[in-house]
């Protein structure tokens, strides 16, 4: 089979279901706990992928966001982990919808300190799944510190191996 965007980014979605069916299952005062990493908890954690998953839609879309959605976030944890699941699939429907031709398109918009950039938004795609897989590493380190250890791999090829079942 080869390889494509389509499965990269349906990794992603597959990914943060693995993460957060983990995350469900665990008590909220450990996503809540402070830790020394790149962001101070589990959820702020969450909440910055949620968030960035969110502004690169909005970018794909024309929309330049000036800040982050989601930094005054006051919703229940539920609503956040059902947030960064629903995030992934809405990149990963929104990208199908487009047709082949929308990820050799090449995009421009603004950060959000307004500085331009026109950038190809295939690379963007691979971005944002780099992205999340960087930071579901940085929640496996957390829920390590706080002596979680049975935890289900997000490596790609545990989600080759499941296609394969």
């Amino acid at each position: 089979m080869n390889y494509s965007l389509e499965h990269h980014l349906a990794y992603s979605v597959w990914a943060n279901e693995t993460l957060v069916e983990k995350l469900k299952k665990l008590d909220d005062t450990l996503l809540y706990h402070e830790v020394n990493s790149s962001f101070p908890s589990i959820v702020k954690t969450l909440l910055h992928m949620w968030g960035a998953e969110i502004l690169w839609l909005n970018r794909f879309q024309g929309i330049s966001l000036t800040e982050m959605p989601f930094q005054d976030f006051k919703g229940t944890t539920a609503e956040l982990l059902d947030g960064v699941i629903q995030s992934s699939r809405e990149v990963q429907v929104f990208v199908k919808s487009r047709g082949e031709d929308f990820v050799k398109k090449s995009i421009r918009y603004k950060n959000m300190k307004g500085i331009d950039y026109d950038e190809p938004i295939e690379l963007l795609l691979y971005h944002i799944v780099n992205h999340g897989a960087y930071h579901r590493g940085q929640i496996t380190t957390m829920l390590r510190s706080l002596d979680i250890t049975d935890l289900a791999s997000t490596d790609i090829i545990f989600y080759w191996r499941s296609l394969k079942k």
